[in-house]
């Protein structure tokens, strides 16, 4: 099957996946889906909005379940269809079941709507994806059914009863179909989607795509230049005909034999990719600092730093920030000379203390530790990535903040460089980091003008100093 850009082909061990049916250019989308179906995590229902996904304060609440909360009029009048039968279910049954029995009632009742059949634009009916039910342990399954339970409690549509086996088959393409969407900041994991095109792209630790949500755009006057929430699937690079397109599962930054086992776990994949057979790039993430410490040493101050990165996400979790300085401080003073710039544990103790200092507005250290974690994310990451462009636009910001304007600024126009390739024109996080970079260039421009307004008092008061300094002379 054909849709646009790519065709179903049969990847082999993989099973099925996509490939690009012409040459295509970095940055290009090779598709837009929006969600079949969607819902809001249950922890931040009065924080999302329930059609959008974008996460803001005053957001009206629905009046009949008094559970799903949305922007405004607009976005609630969009979320109806979704929403309908949703809300019904909560009424009778007097309580909201979790997301995972909501995601896979939404996902029924849009079927049931289209009548079981797949739209033109969708490559397989959704029911046909891949469950995975007989690589599941023990433990897993019996989530699973206590869910498939709470389901079949939950579940009024009325007009058609499913045999639990189906209910099975369709918590178990949730679970490894399933994609978790990023508020409009992409800071934070808001709710949980199916996408069924995008489920058939398979995965690759150096990938040639990346998926990107876009909340779409429901400012407009007349509801018909309105566009819905959809996950674009964006070139990373020069991807030619019959290549296979590829996203990255889990983040690369990651040594090969735990991403392997992340994988595994949340996907039942054995991943073959280049990166994980080769181990490409575990050098670096394990590295050692240039004054070669010995091997028990590195051992010791890695398990030192795992230890305390555990300590850091309790005293976070717990809002002690003063905690978290300390423990991120002392943890860093013990990997100086030796752990590398680029060693996974001194990154990620790096990132949580800008973090922290940035919290605390202590912008001048925190733009020193940042340009640290830069290094090693730009020896490790691709050159278009997102999580690198995410990272240099938190660095841009907190430079800017620390009154660096042009490092800031620099900063800033290479993060937007990243984001036009990965997340397009369109999304709100290219278009604050292109405000962002308006204000700093104005920023750098008036410093620049003051610069010269200071250098010509200055040559004026010294004029005026040699003149008088002449008459005193010549009055001697």
């Amino acid at each position: 099957m054909t849709a646009g850009n790519m065709e179903l082909f049969d990847a082999g061990t993989k099973g099925r996946g996509l490939r690009a049916r012409r040459d295509i250019n970095t940055g290009e989308v090779l598709f837009a889906e929006p969600s079949y179906a969607a819902v809001v995590f249950n922890s931040l229902a009065s924080q999302v909005c329930h059609s959008c996904f974008r996460r803001q304060a005053n957001l009206h609440r629905c009046a009949q379940c008094r559970f799903a909360h949305y922007c405004d009029r607009t976005c609630q009048t969009a979320g109806w269809d979704d929403h309908k039968q949703e809300c019904a279910a909560i009424r009778k049954s007097g309580s909201v079941p979790n997301e995972n029995v909501r995601l896979a009632a939404r996902l029924l009742w849009r079927r049931n709507r289209d009548q079981g059949l797949a739209s033109d634009s969708q490559l397989v009916p959704v029911d046909q994806l891949q469950d995975h039910l007989t690589d599941l342990p023990a433990g897993e399954l019996e989530k699973l059914e206590l869910d498939v339970r709470n389901f079949l409690r939950f579940w009024s549509c009325g007009t058609k009863q499913h045999p639990s086996e189906y209910i099975s088959h369709i918590f178990g393409i949730i679970k490894f179909n399933g994609l978790t969407l990023q508020d409009q900041r992409g800071q934070e994991s808001v709710g949980l989607g199916l996408f069924p095109n995008l489920s058939l792209v398979n995965h690759d630790c150096w990938p040639n795509c990346t998926a990107t949500l876009n909340h779409g755009n429901r400012s407009a006057v007349s509801s018909t230049l309105h566009s819905p929430l959809r996950m674009e699937l964006r070139a990373l690079g020069k991807i030619s005909e019959g290549e296979e397109l590829t996203v990255s599962y889990v983040d690369f930054l990651n040594l090969s034999a735990d991403r392997q086992k992340q994988l595994k776990e949340r996907f039942q994949l054995d991943c073959s990719c280049n990166h994980c057979t080769q181990h490409i790039g575990d050098d670096l993430m394990a590295a050692a600092a240039e004054e070669k410490p010995s091997a028990d040493v590195v051992k010791e101050v890695a398990a030192f730093s795992k230890e305390t990165l555990e300590k850091v996400e309790k005293a976070r979790h717990d809002g002690d920030h003063g905690q978290v300085l300390k423990l991120c401080q002392q943890c860093l003073e013990k990997q100086e000379k030796v752990l590398a710039e680029t060693h996974l544990c001194k990154l990620r103790v790096l990132s949580a203390l800008v973090e922290v200092l940035s919290y605390l507005r202590k912008f001048s250290e925190a733009a020193e530790y940042a340009r640290k974690m830069l290094e090693g994310y730009r020896k490790l990451y691709p050159p278009y990535y997102p999580q690198l462009g995410l990272a240099l636009m938190r660095a841009g910001v907190t430079h800017w903040h620390a009154g660096q304007v042009e490092v800031g600024h620099k900063m800033i126009c290479k993060a937007y460089r990243i984001m036009i390739v990965t997340h397009g024109p369109n999304h709100s996080i290219t278009k604050d980091l292109e405000s962002m970079r308006s204000l700093t260039e104005l920023e750098l421009k008036a410093l620049k003008e003051n610069v010269l307004d200071m250098k010509n008092l200055q040559m004026t008061s010294s004029s005026s100093a040699d003149e008088s300094s002449k008459d005193f002379l010549r009055k001697q």
